[in-house]
């Protein structure tokens, strides 16, 4: 066995160690593709010649059969020939295997990180080293000036140099990198060839953890997780400070379902806004979208006549049938919403108005005519019958978390396997490339506010039955920055074409739970206003910086 511990090996030394290794194991390749040629390899060539020939239209039908049906009988044949050599190829795999086992780790691999970890020490040194001297060049080459230009021209290339030598010591240390991650790979290249393409379970986690080390980058971690870190910190203290102030645990599993399902009718509301934010937009009307549809759900869906009136009409919508009611108040909610959304989506698709000013001129108009006509005043509760009826408990599960995976499944879906969804991601990345490539920009645009419209309806109808009614016009204030937070922290940027469902979905859990922590440990409403307006700058600032990072 070598000994080269502490030893820089040259290319020459570390072709020299992997030689026997090479050798031993490129004589048994040989023996197992000899052995292959009749069989397996034969089998590789039949399947790609009766795929060839289904595909080939010269061919007549009969022809065509004919063809297949010769392959398919010659594969037959290759499949004994496989059958009768399997023990042997395994045999001489198994050999194979056990010699890298016991040489490749000690004999090369070891080595060569043994080599590469002295590389680097060197490396360390010689930039250190190299650092010192530019350092007293600097200083003797400014001791003789006395013009402030000159002195502050020799700073600027005395930067400039430190600058340079620090990119020549990281491309050494990423050479080094390199050498090492390549001697590990190599193993499992031998392996792969023997066993062609098949590894057990454990070698496919180390080749990932490797792989993971390999292209780890601090800076780029901090930038995807940093937020997240952070969040979990903050939530991880919460969780120990509530039983000492509170007298309860925090983390609970009645508090879980709690969380869940606050977090419900918020998801349909996150899932609408991110389509609006894949293309760099926003809505600032979603909080009186909820005001509205949770007015016309509670009067649709009152248990009698309604003591408040719109436009100075009251309604009663109570000798419906339960089931009437609440198809009815969802009809009303989705349309109202999908109407209001689609409008501001026109003037933003028509004209090229900035979301912010169509959506906010949206939650302007909407509030004031919602409050105008009812006179801001609250509709009571709705039929306690409904909520057992739509979102029953089945034990101490809320249904209503069902609705939520239900949105989910529905939004991801439309994302990533519609072509709408493809139109969405393309047109947010680059909108003119898109338009070029034939995308119609103005009815991905229109379409994405309608998705938006249908979710905000959804979600306000499901609001609705969770607090069973309370409808005014003042309710779902601050609710679009909830949604927006939510989707800025689960990674949809907002310079576009970037997105991901889970992440708006992790988004929306995060800030439902960090608000009910804070609600049970007593913080003020306005401070939490404080803490989520926080977060969103955090999250929006690690977003720019990852996308300077990316141009």
């Amino acid at each position: 066995m070598p000994t080269v511990s502490g030893k820089i090996l040259s290319v020459d030394e570390e072709t020299k160690l992997l030689q026997p290794i090479d050798s031993y194991v490129n004589e048994v390749q040989k023996k197992v593709d000899a052995l292959r040629v009749d069989g397996t390899t034969r089998i590789v060539e039949l399947q790609s010649s009766i795929d060839a020939a289904k595909s080939d239209r010269v061919l007549t039908k009969a022809e065509r059969d004919e063809a297949i049906n010769g392959y398919k009988a010659q594969m037959e044949h290759a499949k004994q020939v496989e059958a009768q050599n399997k023990g042997k190829i395994d045999k001489l795999v198994a050999d194979a295997e056990n010699y890298l086992k016991a040489h490749y780790e000690t004999e090369y691999l070891a080595p060569v990180k043994a080599s590469c970890a002295a590389e680097r020490e060197a490396a360390k040194a010689a930039y250190q080293k190299h650092l010192a001297e530019l350092e007293k060049e600097h200083q003797a080459g400014i001791a003789g000036i006395t013009d402030q230009a000159e002195i502050k021209e020799e700073k600027y290339v005395y930067k400039n140099k430190q600058f340079d030598a620090k990119v020549t010591y990281q491309q050494e240390l990423q050479q080094i990198k390199d050498r090492e991650h390549e001697a590990f790979a190599y193993r499992y290249h031998l392996i792969d060839l023997l066993r062609i393409g098949k590894f057990t379970f454990a070698e496919n986690m180390a080749q990932r953890w490797e792989n993971y080390k390999y292209t780890f980058n601090t800076r780029t971690f901090l930038l995807n997780n940093g937020l997240y870190i952070a969040i979990a910190l903050v939530f991880i203290a919460l969780c120990a400070i509530t039983p000492v102030v509170k007298g309860t645990q925090l983390l609970t599993t009645q508090n879980v379902l709690n969380i869940f399902q606050q977090a419900s009718p918020r998801m349909f509301l996150a899932l609408g806004v991110a389509g609006l934010i894949l293309q760099t937009g926003t809505d600032l009307s979603i909080g009186r979208m909820v005001g509205m549809s949770m007015v016309a759900s509670t009067i649709i869906m009152h248990a009698g006549p309604n003591t408040g009136t719109v436009f100075g009409i009251a309604f009663d919508f109570s000798t419906m049938p339960v089931v009437g009611q609440i198809i009815l108040a969802l009809v009303v909610c989705v349309v109202l919403c999908t109407a209001f959304s689609a409008i501001a989506g026109f003037f933003t698709a028509k004209f090229k108005m900035h979301w912010f000013i169509s959506t906010m001129a949206n939650m302007l108009i909407i509030f004031g005519l919602v409050t105008y006509a009812t006179k801001g005043v609250s509709f009571g509760s709705i039929n306690p019958l409904i909520p057992a009826m739509v979102t029953p408990r089945i034990g101490s599960f809320p249904t209503i978390i069902l609705w939520a995976v239900a949105a989910i499944v529905v939004v991801w879906f439309i994302w990533n396997k519609t072509t709408f969804g493809k139109n969405m991601f393309a047109v947010g990345g680059n909108p003119e490339a898109a338009s070029v490539s034939g995308i119609n920009v103005f009815a991905v645009s229109i379409g994405a506010f309608i998705l938006a419209g249908i979710l905000y309806g959804f979600g306000s109808w499901l609001e609705c039955i969770r607090m069973v009614g309370s409808g005014s016009a003042a309710y779902g204030q601050g609710w679009e920055m909830d949604a927006i937070a939510a989707c800025v922290v689960g990674g949809v940027s907002f310079t576009g074409g970037i997105g991901k469902i889970s992440g708006v979905t992790v988004g929306v859990l995060i800030f439902t739970a960090l608000t009910y922590a804070l609600t049970i440990l007593g913080i003020d409403t306005n401070l939490q206003f404080v803490f989520s307006g926080l977060i969103i700058l955090v999250a929006v600032t690690l977003d720019c910086l990852k996308y300077v990072q990316k141009k």
